[in-house]
């Protein structure tokens, strides 16, 4: 049985959110605009309802009953590389660093704007579809530095022997730093390569990805081999030479 693509159908986007008025609030535009919109209340139903479909986004809220935000995410993330945008109330850091670390693409803090809440929607499914365009084209050469091997086509990524499991930012970062061996890229410059932008997003973000990379490909992660920090400025990739 064929997979119907994106490009032949409305994007799919899983909205889950206890709270009734917010379903109704951030369903409309998106149907506006074209997207076909499943809702759910809680984390059960969420994975219910993704396990019986086949979405091409989940907007997440953190903070529900049964099962929350964060648990759901890790439970997607262990089976599929779907796109994750992840809402949150909560001011404190950590819960987005979290959210981030199991996997999440992106996240928004509540209150925000309609026009923040399209825009990083549309910006997730363009990614997640020119990731899915480059895995078809196969252009990219395959990349080995060290005992670090980034198969761009394959988006996979091998180190000492042993396979990476990078989330879809993770491995947009690294692939941009790779590609572009000694070159310093500001925090700015890596959100608006991977996001389109840099609006509506906390620098600190790309922060939180680059110590997850590290953690995955660095035998010590305080002392890298290939991600390196450039105080004040941003981040590098090791020098080929």
């Amino acid at each position: 049985m064929r997979t119907t693509t994106m490009a032949e159908r409305s994007p799919r986007i899983l909205l889950v959110d206890d709270e009734r008025a917010i379903q109704t609030l951030l369903s409309y535009p998106l149907q506006k605009d074209g997207y076909d919109v499943t809702c759910a209340s809680d984390g059960r139903e969420a994975l219910a309802r993704f396990d019986d479909g086949e979405y091409d986004l989940v907007v997440l809220d953190v903070m529900m009953p049964r099962l929350d935000g964060l648990e759901v995410c890790r439970r997607l993330r262990a089976k599929s590389t779907v796109p994750i945008i992840m809402l949150t109330a909560r001011a404190e850091e950590v819960d987005k660093v979290v959210g981030l670390e199991l996997g999440a693409d992106d996240y928004i803090t509540k209150p925000f704007s309609l026009r923040e809440f399209r825009s990083r929607v549309k910006a997730a499914l363009r990614r997640s579809t020119w990731a899915k365009r480059t895995q078809e084209l196969g252009d990219d050469e395959p990349l080995e530095v060290g005992e670090l091997r980034v198969d761009f086509a394959k988006r996979t990524v091998r180190v000492r022997a042993e396979d990476v499991q990078a989330t879809y930012v993770e491995f947009e970062i690294l692939k941009a730093l790779a590609c572009n061996p000694g070159r310093v890229f500001t925090r700015e410059m890596l959100l608006t390569r991977i996001w389109g932008d840099s609006a509506f997003r906390d620098p600190r973000t790309i922060d939180v990805h680059i110590r997850h990379l590290r953690e995955k490909l660095e035998q010590d992660a305080k002392d890298p081999e290939y991600l390196f920090t450039v105080r004040g400025v941003g981040y590098r990739f090791r020098d080929t030479d």
